[in-house]
């Protein structure tokens, strides 16, 4: 039996995925609101095929509960924020669950981290928290880091179908975690040591978010002086060793917006270039505050109540909110005393901000001024509906005269 620690956006699809596959596999969550729901047959939140995921995985007989379970095989998936000063890895909530787990873990117990950490956290932090509890590591208790690769809107196929990454300080234990992925997973497994696999996972997010931070930098660049950058991308990227991503209003999730910071906190001295990176991507909400004062000012628009924020997720067709730039753009809008921007997500139903619409129509009827901060399907779907207003599209999808962009 497989205890999945922690269900939440990474942590229930896998549940789901090894239950639906033909392990026995136990969910915990200290949060019981979630539990119950997950109990009363619902999902916690919106992704593509989760639901039917869900469906199988229940018919498979998983169960969902507050208590760690007595089993041979623990799997971590809760948070690791970071430390906003210091940029190092914030790893309390991963200590804390392996100490619940260790309360509960029989003797030859194998304990895999899923958790996104800084190349050494489980050597620093882990380690520690095992031999405390009085466990023998490597005969009482196995580590192995196995970090996740998927991405919110594509989970389901991509726990499917992306390689991964097992890290071990026993290979013989590295296989046998590797079988149990292998249950579900068609991509390649790699076994690996543990600080290895640590910082795989944290080098992956960090070169996508230094690739976003040069196309928004270049957007910057092409801005001050009237150039198209979205047209030099495109011209650049026709050469076969050139692959340049497209910019955008910010970076939000809880993986290139995060864990690029670890290494900087962690190596303060050598990591300048992923320093100056996340700097550029933290900066562009603010960025696109102040192209929205310049354009109201163009228009001769004075009432800021009439520009709407298009989109409060972090990225499109998704209802996950984690460090979105739209939310990083409304803290800015506080310091920069501008109150009254209407903001508008259809994947938000709750009201998490002020003046939140909850119908497409009505947001786009009492505003005069679009700002498009996420590409969801929706807006692209009814673009029709912007020709008489003011846009600023921050991802160039909207194809008609007059549209401003970052």
């Amino acid at each position: 039996m497989v205890n999945v620690i922690g269900l939440g956006y990474i942590g229930l699809p896998t549940a789901l995925m090894l239950a639906s596959h033909g392990i026995e596999v136990i969910g915990t969550d200290l949060n019981s609101e979630l539990v119950a729901t997950l109990n009363a047959g619902r999902t916690t939140f919106k992704e593509k095929g989760l639901d039917e995921l869900f469906r199988d995985a229940l018919t498979s007989g998983i169960v969902f509960t507050t208590e760690y379970q007595v089993t041979d095989t623990y799997i971590v998936s809760v948070p690791t924020p970071y430390d906003k000063f210091s940029k190092k890895v914030d790893p309390c909530f991963v200590v804390a669950a392996v100490e619940q787990v260790l309360k509960a873990a029989p003797k030859g117990a194998t304990l895999v981290i899923e958790s996104t950490v800084s190349p050494g956290t489980i050597e620093k932090y882990i380690r520690p928290a095992v031999e405390n509890a009085g466990f023998v590591i490597g005969e009482d208790i196995n580590l192995v880091h196995a970090p996740e690769r998927i991405i919110p809107g594509n989970m389901v196929y991509e726990l499917i179908h992306n390689n991964r990454t097992i890290g071990a300080d026993d290979r013989a234990v590295g296989e046998k975690v590797k079988e149990l992925y292998a249950s579900f997973c068609q991509g390649e497994i790699v076994v690996t040591d543990i600080k290895t696999a640590e910082m795989t996972k944290v080098v992956e997010n960090t070169f996508r978010a230094v690739n976003i931070a040069f196309a928004n930098e270049l957007a910057k660049i092409c801005r001050h002086d009237d150039m198209d950058v979205y047209e030099i991308i495109r011209i650049c990227n026709m050469h076969p060793r050139v692959n340049i991503l497209q910019p955008g209003p910010g970076v939000g999730g809880h993986c290139i917006s995060v864990d690029p910071w670890f290494l900087v906190g962690d190596y303060p001295s050598l990591a300048k270039v992923i320093d100056e990176s996340m700097r550029t991507n933290d900066g562009m909400p603010d960025f696109v505050l102040n192209r929205i004062y310049d354009i109201m000012k163009e228009k001769g628009m004075t009432d800021i109540t009439k520009v709407g924020l298009y989109g409060l997720t972090y990225k499109e067709n998704v209802d996950d909110m984690r460090e979105s730039p739209t939310l990083q753009l409304l803290e800015s809008q506080e310091r920069h005393l501008a109150t009254g921007l209407k903001v508008y997500d259809p994947f938000i139903t709750d009201d998490v901000v002020a003046n939140q619409y909850h119908d497409l129509d009505a947001f786009l009827r009492d505003v005069d001024m679009v700002v498009i901060m996420v590409k969801h399907d929706e807006i692209r779907n009814n673009a029709g509906k912007l020709k008489d207003k003011v846009v600023l599209d921050c991802h160039n999808i909207i194809d008609q005269p007059g549209v401003y962009h970052i």
